[in-house]
């Protein structure tokens, strides 16, 4: 089968690239592995910026739909000491340029923007090969292929499209998350509660922090970041739930009951995210048909631009290519060196928004502090 464009991956920046491409008339397909919208939970909540995140949204059509699913007050910002003094609190006055959104129902909003059959559920990537002339040929894991003459990666991490432009792959970044949940907080989990308040908190300490953010539902979703090699992770048995989750919160003895408890008290079995990225700067030659977005182009660990950049590449790409619809070269040509440069300088700013990182002495809730103070002056 031949199509005239042909997306990998039905994630924020695929289906942004989808939309745009759509809003201007372009026939365009996305392959997607998971086998419908629901196989599995799509993350957190996530800040959407008014210089990236929401321009690709106006890009795409979409400002109504998004208004109408931020939630109020998640712009509420915590900085709590290790004993539980709150040092700042930054209330959402509603005036904040990052407004707060869940994956699931920003991915739902693009989904219903798509006419009907434009993403194929169920298609796992198994490689793709260049045929020449800018054509590729995509085989999935069922046997089944597909050629096109422009191919999108908007796979993620482990993309199986950058092998067809770069020989990079994800190294670990030295820092993981151990995701937890707490439902019905402020009726079951009340100290938890009242230290995250109404929108996220952070309690950093050198080589170690606790982030946690307040989601849709009364539900506290944490982030409790470390500094270790992927073998101490790998010693812990996270299929035993007791004994993992103890061994993490042994990692913050001393800590306030309330801070600890977001570890101890959770509903949810610790999940580890290990946090992978991609050499800095990395970018390739011009391939003719392809190209990548997002996490497949510049991965790095959380910083939170991700999805920001992410949708930003796809409209972008999208703007590009409606641009010159009878040049695609010359169209994925400018995409590129904007979106090189543009994952760079995002690096390198968001490096300095977290003091000297999580490994720093001055990774601590003071120094973070003045920070922020010095900034808002």
């Amino acid at each position: 089968m031949h199509t005239p464009a042909t997306i990998i991956g039905a994630g924020l920046s695929g289906l942004t690239l989808a939309r745009v491409l759509h809003v201007h008339g372009m026939p365009v397909t996305v392959y997607e592995a998971e086998s419908s919208p629901t196989e599995r939970t799509q993350g957190g909540m996530l800040d959407i910026h008014d210089y990236n995140g929401q321009l690709a949204l106006e890009t795409a059509g979409l400002m109504d739909e998004f208004h109408a699913i931020t939630i109020g007050g998640r712009q509420t910002m915590r900085l709590v000491e290790q004993d539980g003094t709150v040092l700042f609190d930054k209330a959402d006055d509603g005036t904040g340029g990052r407004p707060e959104v869940q994956r699931s129902d920003l991915r739902r909003i693009l989904l219903d923007s798509l006419p009907a059959g434009t993403v194929r559920w169920g298609h796992k990537v198994s490689h793709a090969r260049a045929l020449g002339n800018g054509h590729h040929e995509v085989t999935f894991a069922d046997g089944t292929t597909v050629v096109t003459n422009l191919l999108v990666g908007a796979d993620g991490a482990w993309s199986r499209i950058r092998p067809l432009l770069s020989d990079a792959v994800p190294l670990y970044a030295g820092t993981s998350f151990v995701e937890t949940y707490l439902y019905g907080a402020d009726t079951r989990h009340t100290a938890a509660a009242k230290v995250v308040g109404g929108g996220s908190m952070i309690a950093p300490a050198p080589g170690k922090e606790i982030f946690a953010h307040r989601e849709s539902g009364d539900t506290l979703h944490a982030y409790v970041a470390l500094s270790r090699p992927q073998g101490w992770f790998a010693a812990i048995d996270f299929t035993d739930v007791p004994a993992a989750t103890a061994r993490i919160a042994r990692e913050f003895d001393g800590w306030a009951r309330e801070l600890t408890a977001l570890i101890t008290d959770a509903d949810t079995a610790p999940v580890l995210r290990p946090h992978y990225s991609l050499p800095t700067g990395h970018r390739w030659d011009r391939v003719p048909g392809v190209t990548l977005l997002g996490d497949a182009a510049h991965l790095a660990a959380p910083n939170g631009e991700g999805a920001n950049l992410a949708m930003l590449d796809g409209a972008e790409l999208g703007k590009a290519l409606a641009a010159q619809p009878d040049d695609i070269e010359a169209a994925l040509g400018e995409y590129e060196q904007a979106m090189f440069a543009r994952g760079t300088e995002a690096v390198a700013f968001e490096g300095t928004e977290v003091v000297q990182g999580i490994n720093s002495e001055d990774n601590t809730a003071q120094a973070m502090l003045k920070m922020i103070t010095g900034r808002e002056q």
